[in-house]
């Protein structure tokens, strides 16, 4: 499919070799909304979570320290530049790459936390990353031996093959696992109930805008 057909105007290319990046009014959108939300939480302080405390009408006020506070905000910081990233890059190994930093900075964000459910969560999470990175990254692979080139403007012009088709549905399930979206988001949903809001509302957001992201590479590509 044409990359004007996905994308909008093309704005221009930058080409490095074989790597041609290219911009388009639907990078530069996602570029630029995921930079404002993450400078947002960059200067947001963190909220204090308020639990009701079942059996009377106390509540449990639970507030993050000053040392997680600056680790939190400094994670949440390079997973929206990474998101950032991935959503310019004309390069389909640096956007596994970027997927991969993502997933490893989403439980970094949480690692901190002394809640038992959030860790076993995050812990689940990881195993689940850790595993989807083979076809995450098999993918891609299979993409370059079927056609010589990782560069997705090369690979819009390029009609797709069986194993282009193949490995961009192996990719697939890398990106799913690796985002924690369906059917793997059990092992992430526990994570968005650690205190330290707004840091946690990258997660949910990194998600979003790669799968958005990657719908488009799956369209270049098939």
């Amino acid at each position: 499919m044409l990359i004007e057909n996905l994308g909008g105007n093309l704005m221009g290319t930058i080409p490095l070799g074989d790597i041609v990046l290219y911009l388009n009014s639907l990078h530069i959108f996602l570029f630029v909304t995921i930079l404002v939300f993450t400078a947002l939480i960059a200067i947001s302080r963190t909220e204090t979570q308020v639990e009701a405390m079942f059996g009377s009408l106390d509540e449990n006020k639970v507030s993050v320290g000053k040392k997680e506070f600056k680790q939190r905000r400094f994670l949440a910081i390079i997973c929206g530049i990474a998101t950032a990233g991935a959503m310019i890059t004309g390069d389909l190994f640096n956007f596994t790459l970027f997927m991969a930093l993502i997933g490893i900075v989403n439980i970094g964000i949480v690692s901190a936390v002394k809640h038992v459910d959030v860790l076993n969560s995050a812990y689940q999470y990881g195993l689940i990353a850790m595993m989807c990175g083979l076809p995450l990254f098999g993918g891609a692979a299979m993409i370059l031996a079927a056609t010589g080139t990782l560069s997705l403007f090369e690979l819009a012009a390029i009609p797709a093959s069986p194993m282009m088709i193949f490995g961009a549905l192996v990719m697939l399930i890398g990106v799913c696992g690796e985002s924690g979206i369906a059917p793997f988001f059990a092992s992430k949903a526990e994570m968005f109930r650690t205190p330290g809001s707004p840091f946690i509302l990258i997660i949910h957001l990194s998600s979003l805008f790669i799968i958005v992201r990657f719908v488009e590479i799956l369209l270049i590509i098939l």
